[in-house]
Protein backbone atom coordinates (compact mmCIF):
# COMPACT_ATOMS: atom_id res chain seq x y z
CA UNK A 1 0.00 0.00 0.00
CA UNK A 2 1.31 3.45 -1.32
CA UNK A 3 1.97 6.12 1.53
CA UNK A 4 0.23 9.53 1.47
CA UNK A 5 3.60 11.13 0.29
CA UNK A 6 4.38 8.89 -2.47
CA UNK A 7 0.31 9.47 -3.89
CA UNK A 8 -0.17 12.90 -3.75
CA UNK A 9 3.82 14.15 -4.05
CA UNK A 10 6.08 16.15 -1.43
CA UNK A 11 4.07 19.15 -1.17
CA UNK A 12 7.83 21.18 0.05
CA UNK A 13 8.80 19.81 -3.73
CA UNK A 14 5.89 21.27 -5.05
CA UNK A 15 5.87 24.52 -3.62
CA UNK A 16 9.46 24.57 -4.60
CA UNK A 17 8.78 24.05 -8.19
CA UNK A 18 5.94 27.34 -8.05
CA UNK A 19 8.32 29.37 -6.63
CA UNK A 20 11.08 28.59 -9.22
CA UNK A 21 7.97 29.35 -12.03
CA UNK A 22 7.09 32.56 -10.12
CA UNK A 23 10.69 33.20 -10.26
CA UNK A 24 11.22 32.07 -14.10
CA UNK A 25 8.02 34.49 -14.67
CA UNK A 26 9.48 37.39 -13.62
CA UNK A 27 12.82 36.81 -15.20
CA UNK A 28 11.26 36.57 -18.48
CA UNK A 29 8.63 39.48 -18.03
CA UNK A 30 11.80 41.75 -16.47
CA UNK A 31 13.91 40.61 -19.69
CA UNK A 32 10.82 41.31 -21.83
CA UNK A 33 10.28 44.78 -20.41
CA UNK A 34 14.35 45.53 -20.17
CA UNK A 35 14.23 44.52 -23.67
CA UNK A 36 11.10 46.84 -24.23
CA UNK A 37 13.18 49.52 -22.95
CA UNK A 38 15.57 49.21 -24.81
CA UNK A 39 13.77 49.03 -27.67
CA UNK A 40 11.97 51.88 -27.21
CA UNK A 41 15.33 54.04 -25.51
CA UNK A 42 17.04 53.50 -28.67
CA UNK A 43 14.80 54.46 -31.15
CA UNK A 44 13.95 57.48 -28.86
CA UNK A 45 17.74 58.64 -29.35
CA UNK A 46 18.69 57.01 -32.54
CA UNK A 47 15.66 56.24 -35.12
CA UNK A 48 13.44 59.24 -33.55
CA UNK A 49 12.81 62.08 -36.06
CA UNK A 50 14.88 64.66 -34.59
CA UNK A 51 15.85 67.20 -37.04
CA UNK A 52 12.89 70.34 -37.84
CA UNK A 53 13.75 72.20 -40.95
CA UNK A 54 11.18 75.22 -41.35
CA UNK A 55 8.89 74.93 -44.51
CA UNK A 56 10.50 76.63 -47.76
CA UNK A 57 14.23 76.62 -46.36
CA UNK A 58 16.66 74.82 -47.18
CA UNK A 59 18.63 72.37 -44.00
CA UNK A 60 21.94 73.79 -45.17
CA UNK A 61 24.45 72.50 -42.68
CA UNK A 62 28.40 73.71 -43.74
CA UNK A 63 31.15 71.90 -41.63
CA UNK A 64 34.95 73.74 -42.03
CA UNK A 65 37.66 71.64 -42.50
CA UNK A 66 39.47 70.75 -39.07
CA UNK A 67 36.24 71.13 -37.04
CA UNK A 68 35.90 69.60 -33.92
CA UNK A 69 32.68 67.77 -32.64
CA UNK A 70 31.95 70.42 -30.45
CA UNK A 71 32.47 72.65 -32.93
CA UNK A 72 30.08 71.28 -36.00
CA UNK A 73 27.36 70.51 -32.86
CA UNK A 74 27.44 74.35 -32.33
CA UNK A 75 26.69 74.86 -36.07
CA UNK A 76 23.92 72.50 -36.26
CA UNK A 77 22.35 73.91 -32.47
CA UNK A 78 22.84 77.31 -33.56
CA UNK A 79 20.90 76.46 -36.97
CA UNK A 80 17.91 75.36 -34.74
CA UNK A 81 18.05 71.97 -36.52
CA UNK A 82 17.88 69.99 -33.55
CA UNK A 83 14.85 69.44 -31.72
CA UNK A 84 16.31 67.10 -28.59
CA UNK A 85 20.06 68.08 -28.28
CA UNK A 86 20.63 65.37 -25.29
CA UNK A 87 19.11 62.95 -27.13
CA UNK A 88 21.72 63.84 -30.14
CA UNK A 89 24.51 63.81 -28.01
CA UNK A 90 24.16 60.70 -26.41
CA UNK A 91 23.79 59.32 -30.07
CA UNK A 92 26.89 61.37 -31.06
CA UNK A 93 29.45 59.72 -28.32
CA UNK A 94 27.64 56.04 -28.71
CA UNK A 95 28.00 56.63 -32.26
CA UNK A 96 31.87 58.43 -32.20
CA UNK A 97 31.22 60.85 -34.25
CA UNK A 98 33.82 63.07 -32.25
CA UNK A 99 36.27 60.63 -34.42
CA UNK A 100 35.33 60.57 -37.72
CA UNK A 101 33.03 63.70 -38.66
CA UNK A 102 34.36 65.07 -41.63
CA UNK A 103 33.91 68.50 -43.50
CA UNK A 104 31.70 70.07 -46.17
CA UNK A 105 28.09 71.10 -47.27
CA UNK A 106 25.21 69.15 -46.12
CA UNK A 107 21.56 69.10 -47.19
CA UNK A 108 19.66 67.88 -44.28
CA UNK A 109 16.08 67.01 -44.41
CA UNK A 110 12.91 67.54 -42.82
CA UNK A 111 12.22 64.74 -39.89
CA UNK A 112 15.72 62.74 -40.31
CA UNK A 113 16.61 60.86 -37.33
CA UNK A 114 20.44 60.96 -35.05
CA UNK A 115 21.51 57.78 -36.76
CA UNK A 116 20.50 59.17 -40.02
CA UNK A 117 22.13 62.77 -39.25
CA UNK A 118 25.39 60.87 -37.53
CA UNK A 119 25.81 58.32 -40.62
CA UNK A 120 25.45 61.31 -42.71
CA UNK A 121 28.40 63.76 -41.34
CA UNK A 122 30.47 60.71 -40.84
CA UNK A 123 29.95 59.94 -44.24
CA UNK A 124 31.48 63.13 -46.08
CA UNK A 125 28.72 62.97 -48.60
CA UNK A 126 28.38 65.99 -49.24
CA UNK A 127 25.94 68.06 -51.56
CA UNK A 128 28.13 70.17 -54.08
CA UNK A 129 27.40 74.01 -54.55
CA UNK A 130 26.84 76.04 -58.16
CA UNK A 131 29.79 78.61 -57.85
CA UNK A 132 29.35 81.86 -60.06
CA UNK A 133 31.16 84.67 -61.07
CA UNK A 134 30.54 87.55 -63.73
CA UNK A 135 30.90 90.86 -64.16
CA UNK A 136 34.47 90.94 -62.05
CA UNK A 137 36.39 93.88 -62.19
CA UNK A 138 39.64 92.35 -60.80
CA UNK A 139 41.30 89.43 -58.67
CA UNK A 140 40.82 91.00 -55.41
CA UNK A 141 36.95 91.35 -56.15
CA UNK A 142 36.67 87.76 -57.77
CA UNK A 143 38.25 86.55 -54.28
CA UNK A 144 35.48 88.06 -52.43
CA UNK A 145 32.73 87.02 -54.60
CA UNK A 146 34.38 82.61 -54.86
CA UNK A 147 35.42 83.20 -51.18
CA UNK A 148 31.60 83.62 -50.23
CA UNK A 149 30.53 80.72 -52.03
CA UNK A 150 33.39 77.96 -51.16
CA UNK A 151 35.60 77.91 -48.10
CA UNK A 152 38.82 79.35 -49.90
CA UNK A 153 39.30 82.55 -48.11
CA UNK A 154 39.75 85.52 -50.20
CA UNK A 155 43.31 85.96 -48.59
CA UNK A 156 44.69 82.81 -49.93
CA UNK A 157 43.19 83.65 -53.18
CA UNK A 158 44.37 86.85 -53.43
CA UNK A 159 48.03 85.63 -51.74
CA UNK A 160 47.99 82.53 -54.81
CA UNK A 161 46.60 84.67 -57.59
CA UNK A 162 49.85 87.96 -56.45
CA UNK A 163 52.51 84.77 -55.95
CA UNK A 164 54.96 85.89 -59.23
CA UNK A 165 56.48 82.15 -58.54
CA UNK A 166 53.55 80.34 -58.73
CA UNK A 167 51.53 82.41 -61.56
CA UNK A 168 54.69 82.13 -64.19
CA UNK A 169 54.47 78.12 -63.12
CA UNK A 170 50.90 78.13 -64.56
CA UNK A 171 51.88 80.81 -67.86
CA UNK A 172 50.34 84.04 -66.47
CA UNK A 173 51.64 86.98 -64.73
CA UNK A 174 49.97 89.82 -62.77
CA UNK A 175 48.81 91.73 -65.62
CA UNK A 176 47.29 88.52 -67.63
CA UNK A 177 46.10 86.59 -64.58
CA UNK A 178 42.45 87.44 -65.13
CA UNK A 179 42.40 86.41 -68.38
CA UNK A 180 42.47 82.68 -66.98
CA UNK A 181 39.03 83.22 -65.97
CA UNK A 182 35.93 82.55 -67.62
CA UNK A 183 33.06 83.61 -66.06
CA UNK A 184 30.34 80.89 -65.65
CA UNK A 185 28.36 78.76 -63.06
CA UNK A 186 30.64 75.47 -62.13
CA UNK A 187 29.61 72.90 -59.70
CA UNK A 188 32.25 72.65 -57.00
CA UNK A 189 32.73 70.56 -53.44
CA UNK A 190 32.71 73.50 -50.85
CA UNK A 191 35.51 72.68 -49.16
CA UNK A 192 37.67 73.29 -51.86
CA UNK A 193 40.92 75.26 -51.08
CA UNK A 194 42.45 78.19 -53.23
CA UNK A 195 45.50 76.02 -55.24
CA UNK A 196 42.29 73.04 -56.28
CA UNK A 197 40.12 76.18 -57.00
CA UNK A 198 42.77 77.83 -59.59
CA UNK A 199 43.07 74.19 -60.67
CA UNK A 200 39.91 73.59 -61.70
CA UNK A 201 40.13 77.41 -63.37
CA UNK A 202 42.94 76.00 -65.21
CA UNK A 203 41.18 73.34 -66.54
CA UNK A 204 38.11 74.94 -67.33
CA UNK A 205 40.03 77.56 -69.53
CA UNK A 206 41.40 74.91 -71.49
CA UNK A 207 38.09 73.62 -72.24
CA UNK A 208 36.43 76.45 -73.04
CA UNK A 209 39.85 76.93 -75.77
CA UNK A 210 38.57 74.47 -77.69
CA UNK A 211 40.26 74.14 -81.86
CA UNK A 212 37.47 76.40 -83.33
CA UNK A 213 38.30 79.22 -80.73
CA UNK A 214 41.87 78.84 -80.99
CA UNK A 215 41.32 79.34 -84.79
CA UNK A 216 39.49 82.39 -84.67
CA UNK A 217 41.70 84.23 -82.64
CA UNK A 218 44.65 83.26 -85.11
CA UNK A 219 42.17 84.78 -87.92
CA UNK A 220 41.92 87.75 -85.86
CA UNK A 221 45.67 87.78 -85.59
CA UNK A 222 45.86 87.34 -81.45
CA UNK A 223 46.46 84.75 -79.03
CA UNK A 224 43.96 83.82 -76.42
CA UNK A 225 45.12 86.46 -73.56
CA UNK A 226 45.12 88.86 -76.59
CA UNK A 227 41.83 88.14 -76.90
CA UNK A 228 40.79 88.32 -73.16
CA UNK A 229 42.16 91.77 -73.07
CA UNK A 230 41.13 93.24 -75.64
CA UNK A 231 37.32 91.38 -74.56
CA UNK A 232 37.76 93.08 -71.16
CA UNK A 233 37.92 96.78 -73.06
CA UNK A 234 35.11 95.76 -75.12
CA UNK A 235 33.40 94.47 -71.78
CA UNK A 236 33.54 97.94 -69.92
CA UNK A 237 32.17 100.22 -73.28
CA UNK A 238 29.07 98.24 -73.26
CA UNK A 239 26.08 96.15 -71.61
CA UNK A 240 24.71 95.39 -74.83
CA UNK A 241 25.37 92.01 -76.09
CA UNK A 242 24.23 92.86 -79.41
CA UNK A 243 26.67 95.98 -80.57
CA UNK A 244 29.78 93.87 -78.95
CA UNK A 245 30.61 92.91 -82.19
CA UNK A 246 30.69 96.04 -83.77
CA UNK A 247 32.88 97.38 -80.50
CA UNK A 248 35.19 94.57 -80.81
CA UNK A 249 35.66 95.28 -85.14
CA UNK A 250 36.47 98.83 -84.54
CA UNK A 251 39.31 98.07 -82.17
CA UNK A 252 40.73 95.34 -84.27
CA UNK A 253 40.32 97.80 -87.67
CA UNK A 254 42.42 100.36 -85.34
CA UNK A 255 44.90 97.70 -84.12
CA UNK A 256 45.33 96.43 -87.59
CA UNK A 257 45.76 100.35 -88.89
CA UNK A 258 48.20 100.77 -86.27
CA UNK A 259 45.96 103.01 -84.54
CA UNK A 260 46.47 103.62 -80.96
CA UNK A 261 43.22 102.25 -79.17
CA UNK A 262 42.42 105.20 -77.32
CA UNK A 263 39.81 103.21 -75.23
CA UNK A 264 38.73 105.36 -72.62
CA UNK A 265 37.58 102.14 -70.22
CA UNK A 266 41.38 102.09 -70.17
CA UNK A 267 41.95 105.23 -68.68
CA UNK A 268 39.68 104.18 -66.13
CA UNK A 269 41.11 101.71 -64.61
CA UNK A 270 44.55 103.64 -65.03
CA UNK A 271 42.72 106.10 -62.71
CA UNK A 272 41.45 103.31 -60.20
CA UNK A 273 38.59 105.47 -59.79
CA UNK A 274 35.70 103.12 -61.22
CA UNK A 275 33.19 105.86 -60.39
CA UNK A 276 34.52 107.98 -63.35
CA UNK A 277 31.31 109.12 -65.81
CA UNK A 278 32.79 110.92 -67.80
CA UNK A 279 36.11 110.52 -69.37
CA UNK A 280 38.10 113.84 -69.16
CA UNK A 281 41.39 115.18 -71.24
CA UNK A 282 43.42 115.43 -67.65
CA UNK A 283 42.62 111.35 -67.27
CA UNK A 284 44.73 111.08 -70.73
CA UNK A 285 47.25 112.30 -69.51
CA UNK A 286 47.55 109.43 -66.44
CA UNK A 287 51.02 107.94 -67.11
CA UNK A 288 50.06 103.91 -67.08
CA UNK A 289 50.65 101.02 -69.15
CA UNK A 290 46.87 100.72 -69.35
CA UNK A 291 46.56 104.33 -71.00
CA UNK A 292 45.74 103.74 -74.78
CA UNK A 293 45.79 106.96 -75.58
CA UNK A 294 49.63 107.59 -74.64
CA UNK A 295 50.74 103.59 -75.43
CA UNK A 296 50.02 101.59 -79.15
CA UNK A 297 49.10 98.47 -79.05
CA UNK A 298 46.91 96.45 -76.18
CA UNK A 299 47.24 97.39 -72.73
CA UNK A 300 49.25 94.36 -70.93
CA UNK A 301 46.69 92.93 -69.14
CA UNK A 302 42.49 92.79 -69.04
CA UNK A 303 40.96 95.52 -66.82
CA UNK A 304 37.99 93.29 -66.17
CA UNK A 305 37.16 89.57 -66.59
CA UNK A 306 35.43 89.49 -69.82
CA UNK A 307 32.71 87.63 -70.45
CA UNK A 308 31.86 84.71 -72.86
CA UNK A 309 29.71 87.19 -74.84
CA UNK A 310 32.97 89.88 -75.19
CA UNK A 311 35.60 87.05 -75.96
CA UNK A 312 32.98 85.66 -78.56
CA UNK A 313 32.24 89.34 -80.02
CA UNK A 314 36.47 89.11 -80.61
CA UNK A 315 36.29 86.51 -81.64
CA UNK A 316 33.79 86.94 -84.14
CA UNK A 317 34.27 90.12 -84.66
CA UNK A 318 31.60 92.51 -87.56
CA UNK A 319 33.60 93.15 -90.70
CA UNK A 320 32.97 96.84 -91.50
CA UNK A 321 35.09 100.37 -92.17
CA UNK A 322 34.25 102.04 -88.22
CA UNK A 323 37.13 103.50 -86.25
CA UNK A 324 34.94 105.13 -84.33
CA UNK A 325 31.89 105.11 -81.72
CA UNK A 326 30.51 107.09 -79.45
CA UNK A 327 27.72 106.81 -76.71
CA UNK A 328 24.48 107.65 -78.49
CA UNK A 329 22.72 110.75 -76.67
CA UNK A 330 19.70 109.38 -75.90
CA UNK A 331 21.36 107.70 -73.10
CA UNK A 332 19.98 104.28 -73.94
CA UNK A 333 23.55 102.57 -73.28
CA UNK A 334 24.03 101.90 -77.57
CA UNK A 335 26.17 103.40 -79.47
CA UNK A 336 26.79 105.33 -83.33
CA UNK A 337 29.26 104.15 -85.42
CA UNK A 338 31.38 106.23 -87.89
CA UNK A 339 33.95 106.05 -90.53
CA UNK A 340 35.55 109.17 -90.34
CA UNK A 341 36.91 111.71 -87.55
CA UNK A 342 34.30 114.29 -89.18
CA UNK A 343 31.20 112.31 -88.43
CA UNK A 344 32.60 111.17 -84.88
CA UNK A 345 33.02 114.75 -83.88
CA UNK A 346 29.07 115.61 -84.18
CA UNK A 347 28.18 112.13 -82.45
CA UNK A 348 30.78 113.31 -79.49
CA UNK A 349 29.82 116.49 -79.10
CA UNK A 350 25.68 115.19 -79.09
CA UNK A 351 26.76 113.22 -76.38
CA UNK A 352 28.64 115.78 -74.39
CA UNK A 353 25.59 117.85 -74.42
CA UNK A 354 23.68 115.01 -73.22
CA UNK A 355 26.02 114.83 -70.39
CA UNK A 356 25.71 118.58 -69.71
CA UNK A 357 22.11 118.50 -69.72
CA UNK A 358 22.15 115.97 -67.19
CA UNK A 359 24.91 117.34 -64.83
CA UNK A 360 27.66 115.32 -65.09
CA UNK A 361 30.55 116.42 -65.16
CA UNK A 362 32.69 113.71 -63.68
Amino acid sequence: MRSYHSAYGNPSRRKAKKRRRRINTAVVFFLLFAIGLSAFLAYDIFLRPNVWVATGEKGEVFIPTGSTYEQARQILFEKGLIERRKDFERAAHWLKLGDQIKPGHYVIEQGMDNFSLIRLLKSGNQEPIQLTFNNIRDIPQLAGRVSAQIEADSVSLVELLSDSAFLAQIGYNRYTIPALFIPNTYEFWWTTNAREFVSRMLSENARFWTDDRLARANAVGLSKTEVSVLASIVEKETNKDSEKPAIAGVYLNRLRGGWRLQADPTLVFAAGDFEIRRVLDIHKTIESPYNTYMYPGLPPGPICIPSIASIEAVLSPDKHYYYYFCAKDDMSGYHVFASSYAEHEINAWRFRQALNRLNIRK
